[in-house]
């Protein structure tokens, strides 16, 4: 397995921007799939973006994010994922954990939590 450390959460007023990235060590080619989730004070954790990072191309999104989060995975350096935020509002408030994914098989869900078999502790985004 892998450890992820997730990195550049804080405070923005909203309509601000933030990137967030995850750090992966060891580099690993048995990932398959990376994703953002987010946990909002007091609620369920919830999905906010998948990426397929064989292909790097196949993105998926929460429909509250779409159009303002961009998710990206760069393979050149040890596989890190980012999470481009932008028009950031006070329901993005929440801790955002990053996840990864290094099994095989079972039914295609990249945007449950229990695709993913690897976490990290996360990330505090505060928009007011």
């Amino acid at each position: 397995d892998v450890q992820l450390v997730e990195s550049g959460g804080g405070s923005v007023q909203p309509g601000g921007s933030l990137r967030l990235s995850c750090a992966v060590s060891p580099s690993s080619n048995s990932i398959n799939y990376m994703g953002w989730f987010r946990q909002p004070p007091g609620k369920e954790r919830e999905a906010v973006a998948a990426i397929y990072t064989i292909n790097g191309r196949d993105t998926y999104y929460a429909d509250s994010v779409k159009g303002r989060f961009t998710i990206s995975h760069d393979r050149s350096h040890g596989g890190a994922l980012a999470l481009e935020m932008n028009n950031l509002q006070p329901d993005d408030t929440a801790t955002y954990h990053c996840a990864a994914r290094t099994q095989r098989g079972g039914n295609w869900a990249p945007l449950r939590e229990t695709w993913y078999n690897n976490w990290g502790e996360g990330t505090q985004v505060t928009v007011s």
